[in-house]
């Protein structure tokens, strides 16, 4: 059996795939080949010197043609006619294509959620009820202000809904540890889930308080039942229960209760409920003195207040306010500057 045939069969068994160490075993003996013919035509000038060797190559196989470099010997122009030009305007073409398609495939694994993500202090949010969800990511945004990264992660087959806005992650379990890892779950500052299905919220919340105990944790709840046995295995997290039955209540009672709550609730326009810590190192004061304060200096109205006993709305006046305190507020926008 001849060497010729044996160097085909290594040649299709080795060289068909075009992955990067093909690309680059075919570019190193292109060159090697081309140097070698182009030493045999006599063209000293081309091969002398490495640099420049490679700067004609690179020339030649762009098409750029500056005519500063070029054969001069008759061998030399037929080498570099069939062998030097068609060789190197094929391998050319074949790099870029391979760039572009790394580029591309780093794109569109990170417009597919397939990709593993460097945040942290980030604000998770784990589900996907389609408008709802972009809704809330838009309030987030407003909220933030860019301070914390959002990343959104999904269990559906689709596409980031808002690329170059947040970060997009798609998992086929929200237990699932690796693709949760790829979230940064264990370094994100704020958790917070909303699915359609209850029980995958539970088992989501679960997970994500073992894996990030230190997270602020927030599960919305169609069932109240399954808010209160989260609150069981994880005291410090916050369920958000749904409250549609109230308001409508609420508004058949006191008719325009729902725009009210509905205004309260929005971040993106009029007045809205915030809240701030009173200072550890402040000394201690009443909601009379703070109340005179906020509307005064903020035109802000001071209306709950939270010293660990749970949120105690529309206090007295004479209620003290200990350091370390959370107090809730009304205003246009967050206070980012109060002097106490």
């Amino acid at each position: 059996m001849s060497l010729w045939i044996l160097f085909q069969r290594w040649a299709v068994r080795n060289l068909t795939q075009l992955n990067g160490r093909n690309l680059l075993v075919t570019l190193l003996s292109y060159s090697a080949i081309s140097w070698i013919l182009l030493r045999i035509a006599g063209e000293h000038d081309l091969t002398r010197s490495f640099t420049d060797f490679i700067y004609y190559l690179f020339v030649t196989a762009s098409t750029v043609g500056y005519g500063d470099m070029s054969p001069t010997t008759t061998i030399g122009k037929w080498v570099a006619s069939l062998f030097v030009i068609p060789g190197g305007l094929g391998l050319f073409a074949l790099c870029v294509g391979r760039v572009a398609s790394v580029f591309i495939y780093y794109w569109k694994s990170g417009l597919l959620g397939k990709r593993s993500l460097k945040v942290n202090n980030h604000i998770l949010v784990l589900g996907w009820n389609e408008q709802r969800t972009l809704h809330l990511i838009k309030m987030l945004q407003h909220e933030e202000k860019g301070n914390r990264p959002i990343v959104l992660c999904v269990r559906p087959e689709i596409e980031n809904p808002l690329p170059g806005e947040v970060e997009f992650v798609r998992v086929t379990s929200f237990t699932d540890n690796e693709g949760m890892q790829r979230a940064g779950i264990e370094d994100a500052s704020c958790i917070l889930i909303d699915n359609p299905e209850d029980d995958i919220t539970l088992s989501a919340a679960l997970f994500c308080a073992s894996k990030n105990p230190n997270a602020h944790l927030l599960a919305y709840f169609n069932d109240e039942a399954l808010s209160k046995l989260l609150k069981q295995h994880c005291p410090n997290a916050e369920c958000i229960p749904s409250v549609a039955v109230e308001m409508l209540a609420k508004a058949a009672v006191d008719p325009g209760s729902s725009e009210l709550h509905h205004e309260l609730l929005s971040t993106t326009q009029g007045m809205t409920q915030y809240s701030v810590t009173y200072p550890e190192n402040a000394a201690k004061t009443t909601i009379e003195a703070l109340f005179a304060t906020f509307k005064h200096q903020y035109e802000a109205t001071l209306i709950a207040i939270d010293s660990g006993d749970g949120v105690e709305l529309n206090p007295s006046l004479q209620r003290e306010v200990l350091p370390g305190s959370k107090l809730f507020y009304i205003s246009d926008e967050r206070v980012d500057d109060f002097q106490w």
